[in-house]
């Protein structure tokens, strides 16, 4: 989406109301901008913007203010896949209440943490829209994707991760479930018939690149026999077993969904988690194998695994009982029951998700170059799974998807 194609109703009295609340002085606006927030590959089902605002005050002093907004994609197939999912209503849901509840039942036990952006609402919005503070004003970034997070920095997401699991499952231990369309992330039967299209595509790639990549002969008949039941198998993944210990996934938990703020010597000071439109219910095994494979450095990802598991496990606990959690608190070998009996969701978040994180940037990456059938769109299928950072990735992963039975039918 073009400068040109910014929506023309995201203009500058869209924001009086929220500037009126917001700015302590306000007397009117100067000056308003709105360009894309987000580059080619960086974000793929939504359109995000950067609204920037030169307040005038009222001691005639000037301001600047920012926005982020994101609205669905111009493109009609995914406005489709974002109404039927309803990924608007779920993200402003999150947003509006389900964070601020989280951040709440710790308030009450006498911590404070935050977990995200303030979202805000825009009165005459002529679209589906979510509306944020500007993180960036605040001095958070993105760490570097195609680097992958190192130690210090995944320590600290999954810190983040165990306080966002343990307030999830204290407020369904207290309140009962969430609301429906909070529950099921993708995992819902109006796309299965997508998700199985999609996957023939991808899979067939998939496997045709596997054939090239050092060690395959170890794995290429699993890989081609799990073609048939992937969706299936992602389904059964996806029903939460009540005799478990469930959550509210995240669902979306890879480096460009975590923004980081550091201090003037370069040390993170605070972790947000972005981007709340697929979160699901069920097991915590789902945020974990996302995470860990799609975003941490090549060096430590297989290495450093069931120590990062630890880490998690000793957050989740500490803060469980922070929040005097009633049930049962799960054991470490509960945790690690979890991974390998859900292990298949490994390979498919390495044989998805990792290929988009370790993609170098490209005007040529978009939601439909995934999911198309085009030769342009195979050609870039093919480059996904063909890069030398995502085969050094890849060949690391799958033998030790294979030696934990997780590409077993």
């Amino acid at each position: 989406m073009a400068s040109s194609q910014i929506p023309d109703w995201v203009t500058a009295d869209l924001f009086e109301d929220l500037l009126k609340a917001n700015v302590e002085g306000y007397s009117k606006v100067k000056n308003f901008k709105a360009v894309i927030g987000s580059a080619a590959g960086e974000n793929y089902a939504t359109v995000m913007l950067r609204v920037k605002v030169e307040v005038e005050l009222k001691d005639g002093k000037s301001k600047p203010v920012s926005f982020m907004v994101k609205l669905p994609h111009h493109l009609e197939a995914l406005q489709e896949m974002t109404k039927r999912n309803h990924f608007f209503e779920i993200e402003r849901t999150m947003y509006n209440e389900v964070v601020p509840e989280m951040e709440a039942i710790y308030k009450a036990a006498g911590v404070d943490i935050t977990f995200g952006a303030k979202s805000y609402d825009l009165k005459n919005a002529k679209s589906d829209y979510v509306a944020l503070e500007d993180l960036g004003v605040k001095g958070f970034k993105n760490a570097n994707r195609l680097e992958g997070l190192e130690q210090t920095h995944t320590e600290r997401v999954l810190r983040k991760l165990a306080q966002w699991h343990a307030a999830s499952a204290v407020r369904v231990a207290t309140k009962g479930l969430y609301p429906d369309i909070l529950l099921q992330g993708f995992f819902k039967d109006d796309n299965r018939p997508m998700m199985t299209e999609t996957m023939k595509g991808m899979g067939a790639r998939f496997h045709k690149s596997c054939l090239t990549y050092e060690g395959h002969e170890l794995f290429i008949d699993n890989v081609k026999a799990l073609q048939s039941v992937f969706i299936d198998k992602m389904f059964e993944i996806g029903k939460p077993d009540p005799n478990e210990f469930n959550v509210l996934n995240h669902g979306d938990l890879w480096s460009n969904n975590i923004m980081f703020q550091y201090d003037a010597f370069g040390k993170i000071k605070e972790v947000y988690l972005v981007d709340y439109q697929i979160p699901k219910y069920g097991t915590v095994a789902q945020d974990l194998l996302y995470f860990l494979i799609s975003s941490t450095k090549l060096e430590d990802k297989i290495a450093k695994f069931d120590y990062y598991i630890k880490v998690y496990h000793d957050n989740l606990v500490e803060h469980l009982k922070i929040l005097n959690y009633k049930k049962p608190i799960p054991s470490l070998r509960d945790i690690h029951f979890a991974l390998l009996k859900y292990g298949f969701y490994g390979y498919a978040v390495a044989s998805g998700v990792m290929a988009g994180v370790l993609l170098d940037p490209t005007e040529a990456a978009s939601f439909e170059k995934f999911v198309g059938e085009t030769e342009a769109d195979v050609d870039f299928q093919m480059q996904l799974y063909n890069t030398p950072r995502f085969r050094k990735h890849i060949s690391v992963v799958m033998p030790w998807l294979l030696n934990r039975g997780s590409l077993e039918i």
